[in-house]
């Protein structure tokens, strides 16, 4: 348990001290991405967003699994 919680931990770090670089390549405002905006409320729902990362975090899992095996 706590070998995941300091590897979840790592992770997040690192994608916060990412996050200027994904803005700067437009990740979380790519069409698809839900974004309203009123006077004193907002919503975000990055949509495809996740989908992206989500299969390019599962194809570099599912290669590092097949180099490993």
């Amino acid at each position: 348990m706590a070998r995941i919680l300091i590897i979840s931990g790592i992770v997040l770090l690192s994608l916060g001290l990412l996050r200027p670089l994904f803005t700067k390549l437009h990740l979380g405002r790519l069409p698809g991405d839900i974004a309203i905006e009123k006077e004193h409320w907002q919503f975000y729902a990055p949509i495809t967003t996740s989908i992206l990362l989500s299969i390019v975090l599962s194809s570099v899992l599912w290669l590092l699994q097949k180099l490993g095996s």
